[in-house]
């Protein structure tokens, strides 16, 4: 039906084109008015029969290869224009994700298709007995239904062999076992004596490669029968196949392997429709080893360190954001005011964001906050050397402008005022809102508490240290409240953030109190009567959750996540690899662990040159239920199951790719037009 349209437009279009260059402008008037009176009452009749058959049924076959030049698995080869013959018009979709040329070219291939044929154009000079692979994957298709051919690789040789071994296997981003998509994954030839030199990813291309779809899964196909290899992973930024940026992701195995196959079978499913199926067919086929390879790719630590931005959005106060980490605060001269100004600093665990705050405020109210901000910096051979720089910060909103907002502020409010006093002579007097700031507190978690649960409250800029005599914490006996021991304590490194520690008992009610004014924040702002009340809940309302490690000791650390692969608790195993977690909320939760190798607590990165792996992860691969006053005991192998098997699908953020499926459009036809019979029938006999 497609094509009978697109005929008769390029008539319609022909017929136009003759008119316009007739030089009889009646004649040519004339016949564009009969072929577009033509083509108009053809349309109408298909519009209002759209519910007919249409033109026959859909194509559902896949492209099939008629020929190739070379020929596939050709020998001898040293030509490095290819031509494939398909038996139908074709596209090639996603080519620069899907398309790999192995051994990966320096200089790009010129890889398309034209009508029915793929031309392929190799730049790089052919290797001496070498196997070439030019593996499709997915990607051809045919033009016009959209059929897939499925995996597809052309191949040939240069010498007199060539190899037809395939390897398979899996790449996960190590910390959190995500299925790592469009990575390189190339192999190296083992040497005679079994090594492969820790620096040869630095150094030389990878010989043989492949590219992970979205489950992580790569096939590298033209490998040699009865070598031995080593895999690697790499997110290759610069395109030459080499380790040579820290910003690359990179993955290894220090374990060889060899190739082999043999004879299996697998069950193929036949489909009835999209919902039900046909039959299964058992299918012979060559199974190639290894399938399992699982690589675990990382950043290394020390990434690059540049400054990202300055940001002023206020006078009193201006961030800096880093590209990565440092254990060094930035330095500070002031170029129009003393010394480093007195600032007051507040930055992240990890110094790559660091907030100052102006607490003097001919410093903060001036036009333009003049600088040099020295910072450590890295170098072009990445190191990190002091880098000075002068900066100029303008508060996107200056205290002018914060004046005039006051100002026209008040004028509203005392237009306000006059309204109500006009209404109401006899109103008491009232504060101006707008000529007070309050110092705002914020607490979290507050309400409802778990025992194991320590308060954080937040104020909105740096304090002065807080007078004890004016915060109060008591525990409700009876009815009455009773002061009990607590601390409230600053949080180290930050100057705007207090924990409360208190011994929280089950179904008890707290308060905690701020007298007025008993925070004086740096800029100069006082609190109002701060109050929260805590609810400890009863003991059965809570469940417990018992991890038995199997095979690991106390490095092991345990976190339980939410659905979003978030810890909310993390506990440490014992000596027998058993972490314990009390009071749970009754819910879903999952498992995740690592083997805490040098024991700080968290998940520690690779290092490729040294060697070192990073610390392994594992998941548990389903969610466990916690109910109220339920202690569930579980058994967990943390190596029971394949790691690229492990994370479970919710957690998941890395989706697998569709499957490309013949689109079983002629059932959808057929089930057209027999509803369609069965409307004219019953109009028949109505």
């Amino acid at each position: 039906m497609e094509l009978f349209w697109q005929s008769w437009r390029q008539r319609f279009l022909d017929a136009a084109q003759r008119a316009h260059h007739k030089s009889d402008e009646r004649a040519g008037s004339g016949l564009f008015v009969i072929y577009y009176l033509l083509f108009v009452i053809l349309f109408a009749c298909a519009c209002a029969n759209i519910g007919s058959p249409d033109g026959g049924p859909y194509d559902e076959h896949p492209p099939r290869v008629l020929a190739s030049s070379p020929a596939n698995q050709a020998k001898q080869n040293d030509k490095r224009k290819m031509t494939i013959v398909f038996d139908e018009y074709i596209k090639i979709e996603n080519a620069s994700e899907k398309v790999v040329v192995s051994p990966p070219q320096v200089e790009a291939p010129n890889i398309r298709a034209v009508g029915k044929t793929v031309r392929i154009e190799l730049f790089d000079s052919l290797q001496p007995n070498t196997t070439y692979t030019v593996d499709f994957a997915d990607a051809i298709v045919d033009n016009n239904e959209g059929n897939p051919m499925g995996n597809y690789t052309y191949s040939f040789s240069t010498g007199d062999v060539i190899d037809t071994m395939e390897v398979s296997g899996y790449v996960l981003n190590a910390e959190d076992l995500e299925p790592v998509k469009g990575i390189l994954v190339g192999l190296y030839a083992v040497n005679e004596d079994g090594t492969v030199p820790d620096s040869l990813l630095r150094t030389k291309a990878l010989e043989r490669v492949s590219r992970t779809n979205g489950s992580g899964h790569f096939v590298i196909k033209g490998v040699a029968r009865d070598r031995r290899y080593r895999a690697f992973a790499l997110k290759d930024v610069d395109g030459n196949f080499q380790f040579s940026q820290k910003s690359e992701m990179v993955a290894f195995d220090t374990a060889y392997f060899e190739t082999s196959c043999g004879p299996d079978i697998r069950l193929d499913t036949i489909w009835a429709d999209s919902v039900h199926y046909d039959s299964i067919m058992p299918v012979h086929y060559t199974h190639f080893y290894p399938d399992n390879i699982v690589l675990r790719s990382f950043l290394e630590e020390g990434q690059d360190r540049h400054l990202l931005k300055i940001q002023r959005d206020v006078p009193e106060m201006f961030t800096a954001f880093f590209t990565a980490p440092s254990d060094t605060l930035p330095r500070i001269k002031g170029l129009n005011f003393e010394g480093d100004g007195g600032f007051i600093v507040e930055a992240s665990e990890r110094l790559d964001t660091i907030t100052y705050w102006i607490p003097d405020t001919t410093i903060a109210y001036s036009d333009t906050l003049e600088f040099e901000f020295s910072y450590l910096d890295s170098d072009t051979l990445h190191q990190l050397v002091w880098k000075p720089d002068t900066q100029y910060l303008v508060p996107k909103v200056t205290h002018e402008k914060q004046l005039k907002e006051l100002e026209k502020k008040n004028e509203d409010w005392e237009k306000e005022q006059k309204k109500k006093r006009k209404k109401n002579p006899n109103l008491p007097p009232e504060e101006n809102p707008n000529l007070i700031t309050w110092l705002t507190i914020e607490c979290k978690p507050g309400g409802s508490l778990d025992p194991n649960q320590t308060p954080v409250l937040t104020f909105s800029e740096p304090i002065a240290p807080i007078d004890s005599a004016a915060v109060h914490f008591k525990l409700k006996v009876d009815s009455l409240w009773e002061e009990v021991p607590f601390r409230f304590e600053p949080v180290e490194g930050s100057p705007r953030r207090y924990q409360l520690f208190a011994e929280w008992e089950l179904d008890q009610q707290y308060s905690f109190d701020i007298d007025s004014a008993a925070v004086q924040g740096l800029l100069g702002h006082t609190n109002k009567p701060f109050h929260q009340d805590f609810r400890i809940p009863k003991e059965d309302t809570y469940g417990a959750l018992f991890i038995q490690c199997m095979g690991a000791d106390s490095t092991a650390v345990v976190q339980l996540l939410n659905s979003s692969d978030k810890p909310v608790r993390t506990e440490r195993a014992n000596a027998q690899g058993r972490a314990d977690f009390y009071y749970l909320k009754p819910g879903d939760y999952y498992l995740r662990c690592f083997i805490d190798r040098n024991g700080d607590g968290v998940w520690t990165t690779g290092d490729y040159d040294s060697g070192t792996a990073p610390e392994e992860t594992f998941y548990f691969p389903k969610p466990l239920t916690v109910k109220a006053q339920w202690e569930i005991d579980q058994q967990w192998d943390l190596r029971g199951i394949d790691t690229y098997k492990q994370k479970p699908e919710r957690l998941t953020k890395q989706k697998a790719d569709k499957k490309k499926d013949p689109r079983q459009r002629n059932k959808e036809r057929e089930a057209a037009m027999e509803r369609e019979s069965k409307k004219r029938t019953q109009k028949n006999n109505s």
